[in-house]
């Protein structure tokens, strides 16, 4: 994880034991939310690997499988398509469109996808054309100092979003209505939503208690490790519904 991509954080030295510790209070946290989790083997070839999310999005009726900005991360994708198979049909975003799955912000059927360094219009045109057969919409929204969407916008049980208006254009957000995080959390939005409960970084005091306020069930993680590579909560999972039958 030392060798990460990183766009937007100076190289800190992670703590490989830590790290491994936080991964599992992480586990644990998604269990507590019901969550049953099914663990896939890293890869010291793919420093970035354990940002599952970045891989697919998934949705009831599909996995889409991502083409990723960040060419040394392509690697990832093939390993957690052939673990997917099992719950999902399978379609794929192609190159030259690139996409990745932080920057794609769920809420009901639609999916608001951050345009970034990571993902171009022609990525979330793509997944646009994979989805609006199942009746999804995907609205691209403008990511301006942030890596991902999810750095800064995470959609809320009560169907709010909860964001940071300085690192993304919000407005085609809006109608969901907005809730900022406070001003000396800036990368707080990035939250983990499992049914009415939200998994936080301890990092954002202020955030749990701003969220705890709304009447959610707030999961306190520690994730130090993971921020220095750029990630959140979001990044270290794929959540979906595995049985719809």
């Amino acid at each position: 994880m030392q060798r990460c991509e990183r766009t937007y954080v100076e190289e800190e030295p992670i703590d490989g034991a830590l790290a491994l510790a936080q991964h599992r209070g992480y586990e644990d946290a998604l269990r507590r939310c019901g969550a049953h989790v099914i663990r896939l083997p890293g890869s010291s070839r793919l420093p970035d690997c354990v940002f599952i999310e970045d891989t697919a999005i998934v949705v009831d009726e599909t996995a889409v499988m991502m083409s990723m900005g960040a060419q040394s991360r392509r690697g990832e994708v093939s390993e957690v398509e052939d673990a997917l198979r099992a719950f999902r049909p399978i379609a794929h975003v192609a190159f030259p469109a690139t996409i990745d799955g932080g920057d794609v912000v769920r809420s009901g059927r639609e999916l608001f996808a951050g345009l970034s360094r990571r993902t171009n219009p022609a990525g979330v045109d793509a997944l646009r054309a994979v989805l609006a057969p199942f009746g999804y919409s995907v609205t691209g929204v403008p990511v301006l100092h942030c890596l991902h969407l999810k750095s800064a916008c995470s959609a809320l049980p009560d169907g709010r979003m909860l964001v940071n208006q300085n690192l993304i254009d919000a407005s085609p957000l809006r109608r969901h209505g907005l809730i900022q995080v406070p001003p000396a959390e800036q990368l707080a939005a990035d939250v983990l939503v499992i049914g009415e409960r939200i998994i936080v970084s301890d990092a954002f005091p202020e955030t749990i208690d701003l969220l705890a306020s709304l009447g959610s069930e707030i999961l306190p993680v520690s994730v130090s490790e993971f921020a220095k590579a750029e990630g959140g909560v979001t990044c270290l999972s794929l959540v979906f519904n595995a049985g719809l039958d």
